[in-house]
């Protein structure tokens, strides 16, 4: 989902003005990569701690930087407001899907703790 998102962001900041370019285009990119490069980097670290970190306080905000700039460049006439809208919501989803995978990992860690110590 990250990766189809920073993928949309990419395209649509093709059409972005010119002038843009170190601005509005440079954050879009770079947020929405770094959901994605968060997601990646959490799956691989050893401890839930580390884990949910990453994901609550680099996915979450990321995610949430993303979505509020695109609805701000979609303000600014960079953007048709239904497509801004359309994104939007999908990061809404994206968020939503991220606090399910903190729920499960919990849940995961939550059984392999209970199982040691029975």
């Amino acid at each position: 989902m990250a990766k189809s998102l920073e993928l949309r962001i990419h395209k649509i900041t093709e059409i972005f003005p010119f002038e843009e370019k170190y601005r509005s285009i440079d954050q879009l990119k770079r947020s929405s990569a770094s959901v994605s490069n968060n997601i990646a980097e959490s799956y691989y670290k050893n401890s839930l701690k580390e884990k949910i970190y990453i994901l609550r306080n680099q996915v979450i905000t990321e995610n949430e930087e993303t979505r509020s700039n695109i609805l701000r460049c979609a303000e600014k006439g960079f953007l048709d407001q239904n497509i801004a809208e359309l994104i939007s919501e999908d990061y809404t989803q994206l968020r939503k899907a991220t606090y399910g995978y903190i729920k499960f990992l919990r849940n995961k860690f939550a059984r392999i703790d209970n199982s040691l110590t029975h």
